[in-house]
């Protein structure tokens, strides 16, 4: 049990900081949201998801692997993993960027921007390396379980990205409308549109973390051995095209939307507001993915030292069926109580048109919080391709049901896409994990909290009140009696789970 609590403390820590310092950055949607019109949302949107894809090719799987090579490993051994994984990004990332910069105007022609728009790319190919020198000190810290230290530096590059954006598309247009400003930062400020300085924001806060990690970089030595590089890669690269398939859903849900919605299909708005619209309204699943990215912070570390235990199978299913309770109070609580929030999460009226979509988006990520909990066994047995097998699978539901669904429900049919294609990876990757690393997970106590969820979330939309104040206590009672009933249950069985 008292690894289980310290699984528990490390996830609070990594939870508290990591929510603190994302809705922190969050905070800047409403914002956004308040400056931008939809279609320069849109444009935001649109590059962002194109960072996720990239993000993923530039580290491809190497964290994971450096969690696996060095569990149960000497100082000595470990250090030199670190030594030669950090090298080998470092190569990468700068080759990568080098491209990126090289085809920047091409690319924003690609993307259908003008050509001025290579400056945007350019500035995201120096952020693509930032975030990937990065990554393996920030491994490398959390296999230390020095949570409190990665806290610090995440929040500190959050809060620095926030007041840059504020500093940025607010100060700086105030003093420059006053003509209390020096005719230098005048002159640079409107050398670019607005949306430039999100990134260029973006770009300063990331960076910042390169100082804050000074000793780890400090105890980097160039290493590049292909002796010692060889049996890691070949366990990362699967892990690189599991996680391009899985943006490619990421991606691809904007692209569709931007490119396969019938023109005039939602009245008055173009496609690119309706990317907008639809990339406002899926942050409000943000709640359960910075409860996925917690655990994750402290669960990879612990899944790859617990596995050589006996007792391991029952402590991942015990991990895993509290795991759930909390995420499906979690779906249950924001599905029901949008209208709250709302005014928190979106800064105009002009976005709340596209709320429908939200409890389908939040069962979704609930259902990959589940399938990346699940996916340990893969990761342990070293079956990494199965991994790369669901994702691809994933990706295909994601194309084919794009292609279908949009053109008959708009960015509706994106959300139920991207909820098939979460739970059929789920499935398929419990199916698969039975046979190679059997674990004895409560399949029937899961269905049964989705099941009763899903009701009550129907039940929450579909039965209205006239009276605005009256909905809401409906809604809350509704959530009341769910998440006070599954506490009462799990507390009564309490008993039963072993110490």
């Amino acid at each position: 049990m008292s690894i289980l609590k310290k699984l528990a403390s490390q996830t609070a820590i990594y939870g508290i900081s990591s929510n603190f310092g994302r809705l922190l950055n969050y905070a800047l949607v409403p914002f956004h949201t308040y400056i931008f019109a939809p279609e320069q949302y849109g444009i935001i949107s649109d590059f962002y998801a194109k960072a996720a894809f990239f993000n993923v090719l530039y580290t491809y799987g190497m964290e994971t692997a450096y969690f696996r090579f060095t569990s149960k490993k000497t100082p000595e051994e470990q250090q030199t993993v670190y030594n030669q994984v950090l090298s080998c990004l470092l190569l990468t990332s700068f080759c990568l960027s080098l491209l990126l910069v090289l085809g920047a105007v091409p690319l924003a022609r690609l993307m259908s921007y003008p050509d001025n728009f290579s400056q945007h790319i350019i500035l995201f190919a120096c952020l693509f390396a930032i975030d990937t020198i990065v990554v393996i000190p920030f491994a490398k810290i959390r296999q230390e379980q020095k949570a409190k230290l990665f806290a610090l530096v995440k929040i500190s590059s959050i809060v620095a990205n926030v007041l840059l954006n504020f500093f940025f598309l607010w100060a700086c247009k105030n003093w420059i409308e006053k003509g209390s400003t020096t005719h230098l930062l005048s002159s640079v400020f409107y050398s670019y549109d607005d949306v430039f300085y999100v990134f260029l924001a973006n770009f300063l806060g990331n960076f910042l973390a390169i100082p804050l990690l000074w000793r780890y970089f400090l105890q980097w030595r160039w290493s590049f051995s292909w002796q010692t590089l060889r049996p890691i890669l070949l366990y990362a690269y699967p892990i690189l095209f599991t996680g391009l398939a899985a943006m490619i859903n990421e991606v691809l849900s904007r692209d569709f939307i931007k490119y396969w919605l019938p023109d005039g299909f939602y009245p008055n708005r173009t496609n690119l507001e309706a990317v907008g619209i639809f990339s406002a309204c899926y942050k409000f699943s943000i709640f359960i993915t910075l409860a996925v990215q917690a655990f994750k912070y402290a669960a990879e570390p612990f899944f790859f030292t617990q596995a050589q235990d006996k007792n391991s199978p029952v402590v991942f299913a015990y991990v895993t069926k509290y795991f759930n309770v909390a995420l499906t109070m979690m779906f249950v609580g924001i599905s029901l109580n949008i209208d709250l929030v709302k005014t928190l999460v979106l800064g105009k009226s002009d976005y709340e048109e596209g709320l429908v979509i939200v409890p389908f988006l939040l069962l979704a990520n609930l259902f990959l919080g589940i399938y990346y909990n699940i996916s340990v066994w893969f990761k342990i047995t070293d079956h990494t391709a199965y991994g790369t097998l669901l994702g691809f699978l994933g990706a295909g539901i994601t194309v084919i049901g794009n292609l279908a669904l949009i053109p008959l429900w708009g960015y509706l049919g994106s959300a139920i896409t991207t909820l098939i294609c979460y739970a059929t990876m789920m499935i398929l990757c419990y199916y698969w994990g039975q046979k190679y690393y059997p674990v004895p997970y409560p399949t029937v106590h899961a269905l049964s909290y989705w099941t009763i969820g899903v009701v009550f979330v129907g039940i929450g939309w579909y039965v209205k009140f006239p009276a605005f104040w009256y909905n809401q206590l409906w809604h809350f009672v509704l959530t009341v009696i769910f998440v006070g009933g599954a506490l009462a249950v799990e507390w009564k069985q309490r008993k039963q789970n072993f110490n």
